[in-house]
């Protein structure tokens, strides 16, 4: 996300524009980073990346109900991140990565952050090593 894409409520560049009032209304940006941001969820979205299974599957190898899989799974849909589709009473789920596409890209827009501060890391072992010698 660029500063050009923040909300106004948001948007460092525009301070005198700043308002409480939109912090707590999530964006889709925000639902999938809030979706990603949880052990389980991580897990059932690793799961569903093999291919589609049914939701008693996703929920076999986790130590809870159901029920609790259930509400994890809906939130990973809220965020487009997994698409249901029934068939009588079977519900398969089926993972969507798109929307981490721009999670990917927002982060990927810090590595030149990343690069510098390794570099220096890099810069500052090799002249220890060097006053070793």
């Amino acid at each position: 996300m660029t500063v050009e894409q923040c909300p106004p409520a948001l948007d460092p560049e525009r301070p005198e524009r700043y308002s409480t009032n939109q912090l707590n209304v999530m964006d889709s940006f925000g639902q999938v980073l809030f979706a990603v941001s949880d052990p389980t969820r991580r897990a059932i979205l690793d799961r569903l990346a093999r291919g589609p299974t049914r939701v008693t599957d996703v929920a076999l190898p986790f130590d809870m109900s159901l029920n609790a899989v259930s509400k994890h799974v809906k939130v990973l849909e809220g965020a487009g991140l997994v698409r249901r589709l029934r068939q009588g009473r079977e519900h398969t789920l089926q993972l969507d990565a798109e929307p981490l596409r721009d999670v990917a890209r927002w982060a990927h827009s810090y590595a030149p952050y990343w690069s510098e501060r390794l570099d220096r890391l890099e810069t500052f072992f090799a002249g220890k090593k060097e006053r070793k010698r």
